[in-house]
């Protein structure tokens, strides 16, 4: 079959010009960098136990483009240089993602920003032991740094944080066509997976102390679950995030994902047995998903950041 120019192309059939063939957006890095870090300075010891990954952003097309790695700073020297800061001392996931995101680009003059996440894992004392921790699996903290020139988009977060309500929701006044079982109640189980990220306005460590609005943010979303009376679980996801944000000046924006994790009543009438609200089925799928962007009135900076956090709405 021969070529079509791209003159001939322009008049073909499909409608479309070939033109030509050019390298659109690219990163490239190394992702999951397990770190354990030990701060073992006094007889107290202390953990940090996170997951990285590093990707960069710059001229880095003659190496797509014509095989050039002159300008590809190899991944495995990046999963080393995570280790080499990390002898300092992390602080923060995000304190330490933006060690990351300076040292890349004052170090490369070709690499213009990039991405770099963080997931951290909690550990407990054992009996408030000095030197023995277990792993508390019941929530995994989250951040994202985007860097792009002098502009610096930094998110953190939390996921897998369950909760739930054993009163104290209802759902009811929606509407009703040939294909609606679901009946209407006033007293339900409210249970969910707490994913959350939030948006800093400005990215000095001076300025915020990153560990002590985390543990914050964390309770006000807590709190705001199980205080308030739900009548949806939309409504409920908006007073999470607007608690945070009455809260927070430093944070834009507050954006959940939220599964519904249905409890369904079990019907125990074929034992002759009657259930008020006792005894539930715990279904895993199919499940709700509500998702929310909670932001202060006027915001219309939609940040680059949300566009590789996938998951978001």
């Amino acid at each position: 079959m021969t070529a079509l120019t791209t003159e001939e192309a322009a008049g073909h059939p499909n409608g479309s010009a070939v033109g030509r063939i050019v390298l659109g957006r690219n990163q490239y890095g190394k992702a999951e960098v397990r770190l354990v870090k030990i701060t073992r300075n006094t007889d107290r010891h202390a953990i940090e136990d996170l997951n990285i990954t590093s990707q960069l952003h710059g001229d880095f097309e003659s190496a797509h483009t014509e095989g050039d790695n002159s300008k590809v700073v190899a991944t495995d020297t990046q999963k080393n240089t995570v280790y080499a800061l990390a002898k300092d001392g992390v602080g923060s996931p995000e304190a330490f993602l933006l060690r990351l995101g300076a040292h890349f680009t004052e170090s490369f003059d070709w690499v213009t920003g990039g991405r770099w996440a963080a997931e951290q894992y909690g550990w407990d004392r054992i009996n408030d032991h000095d030197h023995a921790f277990s792993r508390n699996k019941s929530e995994t903290r989250t951040a994202v740094l985007l860097v792009e020139g002098a502009r610096q988009h930094l998110v953190a977060g939390i996921q897998d944080l369950t909760v739930l309500k054993s009163t104290g929701s209802e759902f009811h006044g929606f509407p009703r066509d040939r294909y609606t079982t679901l009946g209407e109640t006033t007293d339900r189980i409210l249970a969910t997976d707490v994913t959350a990220r939030w948006r800093y306005s400005t990215t000095n460590t001076i300025d915020v102390d990153f560990n002590a609005v985390y543990a914050s943010v964390r309770g006000i979303l807590l709190d705001a679950f199980a205080t308030t009376h739900s009548l949806a679980l939309q409504q409920t996801m908006f007073q999470m995030g607007k608690k945070v944000l009455e809260a927070h000046p430093e944070i834009e924006e507050v954006r959940m994902s939220l599964p519904n994790k249905h409890h369904f009543l079990v019907d125990l009438a074929p034992f002759a047995l009657d259930n008020p609200n006792e005894v539930f089925f715990a279904a895993d799928r199919p499940y709700g998903l509500i998702e929310a962007t909670v932001e202060r009135e006027g915001a219309t900076d939609e940040s680059a950041v949300w566009a590789n956090t996938p998951g978001f709405c």
